[in-house]
């Protein structure tokens, strides 16, 4: 029996990013990116783990389409690796490139399944870094020539297509705490950052609506749902600030063409904003077809500590606001508090307060410590986690929120950024030695919510 029944054409997806599964680091002509060089950085992740073979998904894409079938995706997200595209972030297209995209969007279209590509998942070629990176402007400009040679390129084949996914990571754990690549730990450089990442993405979507105006464009944004740890003026005051950096920072500029005053003024110790130039805001305010809300926990967060001392943060002008747990509340293997009633928040907060535009939730998951046993992996409460929040979507659509789809963060183990090959997201288990590919009880009952387009009754 099936009790919340999803909409006719709801799209039901996993998704994936190109550094965390691709491998095939230096073949095909792809030049070295940010992540290459901070992974291969003594010190900068678990283990001095690497994404040089990762997943091998590049030599493995027939097999990989082939579980995302067995499973009953109906589309699949995925990230176009910039430097296999420029190898030095600009000038002609590596032909290379273009064509294990092109032979991967084949795969998925003769499967049945549509392709949803990021043009943007953190992996800058190193090229571009090493002249400024983010917090130089002219990389947005880079950014925008890529994505429109890219989409010209492959638009005959992917209709979907986000300009970035997260730049809130790629600003400020790239540039202000340091713990993501480049590695920088500089307040200022990762608010420059951040805009000129938002700055990308418009320039991106007007230069690809010139030559391929039938693409559907978008971003994609981690959000969160917040709490205070008390009632207290100062713990709720901690927690507009982070809500400020966290979401407004991000969904004022792109669906409003402005900065949230309040966080301008938290920022002020930080930077003069003198990098915002008249028009930007016009241009990052380019009209969406789409917004991807990226989902994981809530943020509980608290005041100060008395005489608290600033360090780097991802966190700028607020660095020494606190996160806490609340108590009883479980959490993943991230340390992540789950929180499904924070999803429909979320969603309604978007679908309320901003105007109207299709959403999707373009990742949600979890990470458990999975283990294989007589050749299977039973993941339980990761089941548990997607049926919560696959249950929260349906609420959300129920109170009137535009949720067109939803994609499962990950299809398989992968890479997991500083963190390595420690933490497991997938529905499919990865043997990182063999490279055998399990599905998890989580995978098998992905795909009869699929098969249902609905979840059983509890």
């Amino acid at each position: 029996m099936t009790t919340h029944q999803f909409p006719p054409g709801f799209l039901w997806g996993a998704a994936t990013a190109a550094y965390q599964i691709e491998g095939a680091a230096t073949e095909g002509g792809r030049g070295p990116s940010i992540w290459d060089t901070f992974s291969h950085t003594p010190g900068r992740t678990v283990n001095g783990d690497h994404g040089d073979v990762a997943c091998d998904h590049y030599h493995r894409i027939k097999d990989d389409v082939r579980l995302m079938a067995d499973l009953g995706l109906t589309s699949y997200r995925f990230s176009i690796a910039w430097p296999r595209i420029q190898p030095t972030g600009s000038g002609p297209a590596n032909q290379a490139g273009l064509d294990f995209y092109r032979r991967l969007a084949d795969e998925l279209l003769e499967a049945g399944i549509l392709p949803w590509a990021t043009l943007y998942h953190w992996d800058l070629p190193q090229a571009l870094e090493d002249a400024g990176g983010w917090p130089a402007r002219d990389t947005a400009s880079r950014f925008a020539d890529y994505a429109q040679l890219t989409v010209d390129a492959l638009g005959d084949r992917i209709t979907h297509w986000s300009t970035f996914n997260e730049p809130w990571c790629s600003s400020f754990l790239g540039y202000g705490s340091g713990v993501h690549a480049p590695g920088v730990q500089d307040g200022a450089a990762s608010v420059r950052a951040a805009h000129h990442l938002l700055l990308g993405h418009g320039l991106a979507l007007q230069a690809v609506r010139a030559t391929t105006p039938s693409a559907r464009l978008g971003i994609t944004l981690n959000l969160y749902s917040m709490g205070a740890a008390s009632d207290s003026a100062a713990d709720a005051d901690a927690m507009r600030r982070i809500d400020g950096l966290a979401n407004r920072f991000f969904l004022d500029p792109v669906l409003r063409g402005e900065y949230p005053a309040d966080v301008v003024e938290d920022l002020a110790p930080v930077t003069d904003f003198t990098h915002l130039h008249d028009g930007d805001l016009a241009t990052i305010a380019q009209p969406l077809d789409f917004l991807g809300i990226n989902y994981y926990s809530r943020h509980v967060v608290a005041a100060p500590e008395p005489d608290a001392v600033a360090k780097p943060s991802c966190w700028p002008g607020s660095e020494t606001v606190r996160f806490v747990h609340r108590p009883g509340v479980p959490v993943t293997d991230m340390d992540w508090e789950i929180d499904a009633p924070g999803l429909v928040e979320t969603l309604r907060k978007v679908a309320e307060t901003y105007p109207a535009v299709p959403l999707y939730v373009t990742e949600n998951g979890s990470a458990f410590v999975d283990k294989v046993v007589d050749g299977a992996v039973d993941d339980p409460e990761r089941v548990d986690f997607l049926d919560q929040h696959l249950r929260a979507c349906h609420a959300a659509i129920e109170a009137g929120v535009p949720l067109k789809g939803y994609f499962a963060w990950s299809l398989m183990d992968n890479f997991e950024w500083a963190w390595g090959y420690t933490k497991r997201f997938g529905m499919v288990y990865v043997d990182y030695e063999t490279q055998t590919r399990i599905p998890k009880t989580s995978a098998r009952w992905y795909a009869d919510v699929i098969r249902r387009n609905g979840l059983a009754a509890q």
